[in-house]
Formats: C-alpha cells, sequence, structure tokens
C-alpha cells in the first residue's frame, strides 16, 4: 500500500468514488488499461471551484481544482482495484482548461494533477499529457481531468 501511504504522507484521504452526472461510466476497463471519465473539482459532492481561469479564478486555484479532479479519479480507481498499489502505470492526463479569453497557462494548471501523481507513484507517475484550453465546461468547472491507467492484472 505504498501509494496509499503516500497519499496519506500528503494529507489526503481518498473521498467515496464521485457519482457519474450523466450517461456514463465513471471508467471502464479493456484489457490491462482503466479509462478514467472526466472528474471535476468537487468534494464530497460540492462543487469548490467555479469560473473561468484567468479571469475568475488564479492559477494556483485552476491548480488546486487539477489537484482536486485527480484525487477524484484516484478514488474511483481505488473502487475499481481495491488497491491503488495494483497500478503499474498512469499512461495519460488529459486536462481541460476553462480559459478566460488570452489565458494560455493551462499546462502549469494540469500540472496540479501532473505533479500529485508523481507524488503518490513516483516514476509510475509520471505520463503523457494534454493540458486544454477550453470555452466552457460542465457546472463552469474550472478543470476537468481524464485519465488512463494500466493495471498489474490483466483478468477482467
Amino acid at each position: 500500500m505504498k501509494a496509499e501511504k503516500n497519499l496519506a504522507r500528503l494529507g489526503i484521504e481518498l473521498p467515496e468514488p464521485p457519482q457519474p452526472a450523466g450517461a456514463y461510466l465513471p471508467c471502464r476497463k479493456t484489457g490491462n488499461l482503466i479509462y478514467i471519465s472526466g472528474q471535476g473539482c468537487r468534494i464530497n459532492g460540492k462543487l469548490k471551484y467555479q469560473g473561468k481561469v484567468g479571469k475568475d479564478l488564479s492559477i494556483e486555484e485552476a491548480y488546486d481544482a487539477a489537484r482536486i479532479c485527480c484525487i477524484n479519479a484516484l478514488s474511483i480507481l481505488k473502487g475499481e482495484l481495491g488497491d491503488l498499489d495494483n497500478i503499474n502505470k498512469i499512461v495519460n492526463v488529459h486536462g481541460f482548461v476553462n480559459s478566460a479569453s488570452g489565458f494560455t497557462a493551462q499546462p502549469q494548471v494540469v500540472n496540479g494533477a501532473s505533479e500529485m501523481l508523481i507524488e503518490v507513484f513516483g516514476d509510475k507517475g509520471k505520463h503523457s499529457r494534454c493540458a486544454l484550453a477550453s470555452c466552457e465546461l460542465p457546472n463552469n468547472i474550472p478543470v476537468e481531468l481524464e485519465m488512463i491507467v494500466e493495471v498489474v492484472d490483466n483478468n477482467d
């Protein structure tokens, strides 16, 4: 349970996995890959942040929002796998940033998730990534995060 010890060291307790906001699964396993649906910055079902980054929110607030998105994705993985140490590696992260006109620091925002994944999983947390601007996101959330994760066990 090294990953969960690292989370505890960081002062992070995983919440119950968030429920989907629509007609989709929170994650889908195929072979040894798990695709995590887009996660927002909800804590116990309530949005912590709303608005456009660079207008309503600072980079620091949006960085924190990306960390919360990542925590929610990890809670889904924990629910699916039972133990985060069943993760072989984080393969890919897509971060969508609700950006004000002219805001171009999306990579710094999505670093909130990327840096946390490296803190939790070490080299297994290093991943490929997109940090994309979006003109709008559902419920005016500032950040949405998707992940692809490779798991150790190949049994369905």
